[in-house]
């Protein structure tokens, strides 16, 4: 049995990870100062005998004796993490200096769940591990963005400088049961809107285009990141890219009400390309998305509808 600790616990990503590696027997320390995430989304763990929730902010330092971190702790959604930028900052470069402090102290190894924003606005497409990315170091959107890339920084500097067994995901647009209903990424966003009787609001004209992974694959992808011996980052999303106004009209029809879409005009440094190359997620993990969007979204419409 493992002692594996996971910040960011009680969130989207982390509370389904949490679930899945306590059901492979391992005892769990899940993390978290519940700045987006929700107790509810562990309420139906935290009975168990090898589960532990610490209430703590990553940006203060910890002891723990563990074998493992996944290390998921910051706000995702950029309604969330545009809304204390200093914040999003100090999350991503002290949480993750801490998180890599507490690693090389008890020779655990840590994955790091970055991001697909770190390839901001890609001039290139699909997007591969080798692009550097196109991001805006002054934008709204860099607190996030440029985060996560001095993240992935402080990761291999601790790996090239003290050993630290280190892994890194580049994790693309993931959705499922527990997203936040009101933290403003686009499915959730949609799925509610539908089942209200809304207009689906659409920032700029929809053609920008995303590739949605369903979380049960993406939560796949992480285990199978950690247990490999690959340590440079590896993009996991669906390589599947639909334009958001095709998602939109999807979702309305598999509400079924009668919503119009609604255009607005699009934020500062939003992408307007999303598409990974899985190659090495294929070829090193042996992962690719089982779910298809259309048996993803059932599950999500199914679970704001609290069926």
């Amino acid at each position: 049995m493992k002692t594996i600790l996971v910040t960011g616990g009680t969130g989207f990503l982390g509370s389904h990870l949490c679930e899945r590696l306590l059901s492979e027997n391992n005892h769990i320390l899940c993390l978290d100062n519940n700045f987006t995430g929700n107790l509810q989304n562990i309420a139906h763990l935290r009975s168990h005998p090898n589960f532990e929730f610490i209430r703590h902010d990553v940006v203060a330092d910890i002891l723990l004796e563990v074998d493992q971190i996944y290390h998921l702790a910051c706000p995702a959604s950029p309604k969330d993490y545009q809304l204390n930028g200093i914040k999003t900052i100090k999350t991503n470069i002290l949480g993750t200096l801490n998180m890599l402090g507490l690693a090389k102290r008890t020779c655990a190894r840590i994955l790091l769940t970055s991001t697909s924003e770190v390839y901001g606005d890609p001039q290139v497409s699909p997007q591969v591990e080798e692009y550097w990315g196109n991001v805006n170091p002054i934008g709204i959107r860099s607190c996030y963005d440029e985060g996560k890339r001095l993240a992935e920084t402080l990761m291999m500097e601790y790996k090239r400088n003290c050993g630290v067994d280190v892994r890194i995901a580049r994790i693309f647009n993931t959705y499922g049961p527990r997203l936040n209903r009101d933290d403003g990424r686009v499915i959730s966003n949609f799925v509610v809107q539908a089942i209200n009787g809304q207009d689906i609001t659409i920032y700029g004209d929809g053609s920008q285009t995303r590739s949605f992974c369903y979380v049960d694959d993406t939560i796949d992808g992480l285990i199978r990141l950690m247990e490999s011996d690959y340590s440079l980052p590896v993009n996991i999303g669906n390589p599947n890219e639909i334009t958001i106004k095709e998602i939109g009209e999807k979702i309305v029809g598999m509400v079924g009400n009668d919503c119009k879409l609604e255009y607005k005009d699009l934020p500062q440094d939003d992408p307007m390309k999303r598409k990974p190359d899985i190659t090495k997620a294929k070829t090193i993990l042996g992962w690719e998305p089982k779910v298809g969007l259309e048996e993803g979204l059932i599950k999500t419409i199914g679970y704001f509808l609290g069926k």
